[in-house]
């Protein structure tokens, strides 16, 4: 991995994500033909491990720890209303063969290995739906379709580590299975603030809309 940059903090995440937002540009008829709801709607939770989040691990991504209270805000706000709630985890079965991935990284993590659990920040229940995944898709070898399909699942809402990988990974295949994306830019972390800017501007051109977590918040009053 490249070194990880400490673009961001809990002090300057409200800033950095007006300035982040007002890099991008949504052309009005897209916005005025996706208006956010959280009926039908399920969070997705991708990767918020200890792999990412203990300053031990050589995967430390700085940044991370800023978007953890707005990631558990959302949390809190599903829970509340009773609304599907996906966490994902990537991680490898001890004698499963990674593939590409492998060849590309190197280092992969495994499922014994307790860096590979969800940390403790992040608000998760034993009885939550949980999927670990082998590749950057949370769709990619998993049931995940499969739930959505089942629940009724219209929209996606994108929370997570990293921005540039799974997080973008994810939201590309939910549009290409027609899914509505929403892509939350304060709730979404990785490497560095390059890598993670230039992610949203392709995601804003052609796979989801970029919102703020206190207007996913504002979405379910609107509902009410």
């Amino acid at each position: 991995m490249s070194e990880n940059e400490d673009y961001l903090s809990k002090q300057t995440i409200s800033s950095k994500t007006d300035e982040w937002l007002s890099e991008l540009t949504i052309p009005p008829k897209r916005e005025s033909n996706f208006k956010f709801s959280p009926k039908r709607s399920a969070l997705l939770v991708i990767d918020m491990q200890k792999f990412f989040l203990n300053k031990e691990s050589h995967s430390y991504i700085p940044a991370a720890t800023a978007i953890v209270p707005n990631v558990n805000l959302i949390i809190k706000k599903y829970r509340e209303h009773d609304i599907p709630i996906i966490f994902t985890y990537h991680a490898y079965e001890v004698d499963e063969e990674p593939g590409v991935m492998g060849r590309w990284w190197g280092d992969m993590l495994r499922v014994n290995n307790p860096l590979s659990d969800i940390h403790s920040s992040i608000d998760f229940r034993k009885d939550d739906i949980i999927l670990r995944k082998n590749r950057y898709s949370a769709f990619i070898g998993t049931n995940l379709e499969k739930i959505l399909k089942e629940k009724k699942i219209e929209t996606l809402v994108i929370t997570g580590i990293m921005t540039h990988l799974c997080c973008e990974t994810t939201a590309r295949d939910a549009f290409m299975k027609d899914y509505d994306v929403y892509f939350i830019v304060d709730a979404t972390a990785t490497e560095t603030e390059s890598l993670h800017i230039s992610s949203l501007r392709t995601l804003t051109d052609g796979f989801s809309i970029p919102m703020k977590t206190d207007e996913i918040l504002q979405g379910f009053k609107l509902d009410e």
